[in-house]
């Protein structure tokens, strides 16, 4: 059986698209197609798989999806790339709802609701059109405790800041004290016990910050939404910043750059490009 995707990324973070508006093609996604797909050498290739389901279509079989079918049309129905299932992905929800807009399934120009197993995340267009980048609402972060992460035998402390998934945020003097990161950094499994993200942060100048993040399920990748807004979360804690009036961080990313800022309601709001770069079938 054949079956349509999409690839998109949001600042090269990538993900296969899976559009499965009714829930019939897919079910639940097992661990060895998701890795199938997201194979670089021999499939797809991405750091992870966005499914397209309505809600109501997946209430049945999902207690996440279940709780949010009254308000939110459509489910991210997201697995890593080693096909274990994660809360939530800030770039991929803004290529999950730029597909939306794109395919006509939501009303351009208007808030676009996605739900995810970390709650009803709202998108809305930065400027006048998709293309200009999108802003999601990623909800109000919970800064949870100190820990610590090591590389290579080099230890640092990190600020535990929970996005609705987990994250470790480290300042370097070096991005480079990071090393490779194709290995998960050390961290307290007691702490973390179904893994954690890991941000290496360094000072480029005021209110603006620069990354590198080993996801866990994926490895290093080039972006990761929740961890830019972690890591924006733990700079403004540092900076005595956190309030709507300190303004916007800029986040510089190896694959590109996040602007995130709090609103009035210490929710963090995250602005960045999207983009639908291919699409076809496949039997994979």
């Amino acid at each position: 059986m054949t079956y349509p995707f999409l690839k998109g990324h949001g600042t090269r973070n990538d993900f296969v698209l899976l559009p499965d508006h009714d829930g019939s093609v897919h079910g639940a996604l097992d661990v060895e197609r998701v890795r199938a797909l997201c194979d670089r050498r021999a499939g797809i290739g991405g750091d992870g798989v966005l499914r397209v389901v309505r809600t109501a279509a997946l209430a049945a079989t999902d207690p996440d999806a279940a709780a949010l079918a009254e308000g939110a049309e459509w489910f991210m129905d997201y697995r890593n790339a080693d096909g274990s299932v994660s809360e939530m992905c800030g770039n991929g929800v803004r290529v999950f709802a730029l597909h939306l807009l794109q395919e006509g399934l939501v009303e351009a120009g208007t808030p676009i609701p996605v739900g995810s197993r970390d709650g009803i995340k709202v998108v809305t267009q930065a400027g006048g059109a998709p293309e200009d980048g999108l802003t999601v609402d990623m909800g109000a972060p919970r800064l949870v405790g100190r820990t610590e992460v090591s590389v290579d035998g080099r230890s640092w402390s990190a600020r535990h800041v929970d996005m609705g998934n987990p994250h470790a945020v480290a300042f370097v003097d070096s991005l480079d004290d990071a090393g490779s990161l194709l290995e998960a950094p050390g961290h307290d499994a007691g702490t973390y016990p179904d893994g954690v993200n890991v941000e290496f942060v360094v000072r480029r100048g005021p209110r603006h910050v620069a990354m590198r993040v080993h996801e866990r399920g994926s490895g290093e990748t080039s972006s990761c939404g929740t961890g830019a807004c972690a890591v924006m979360v733990a700079a403004a804690e540092a900076d005595g910043a956190l309030d709507a009036a300190a303004g916007a961080y800029r986040v510089d990313l190896p694959g590109g750059t996040l602007t995130i800022a709090l609103d009035e309601q210490g929710h963090v709001l995250m602005t960045g490009p999207a983009v639908v770069v291919a699409r076809g079938t496949t039997d994979l």
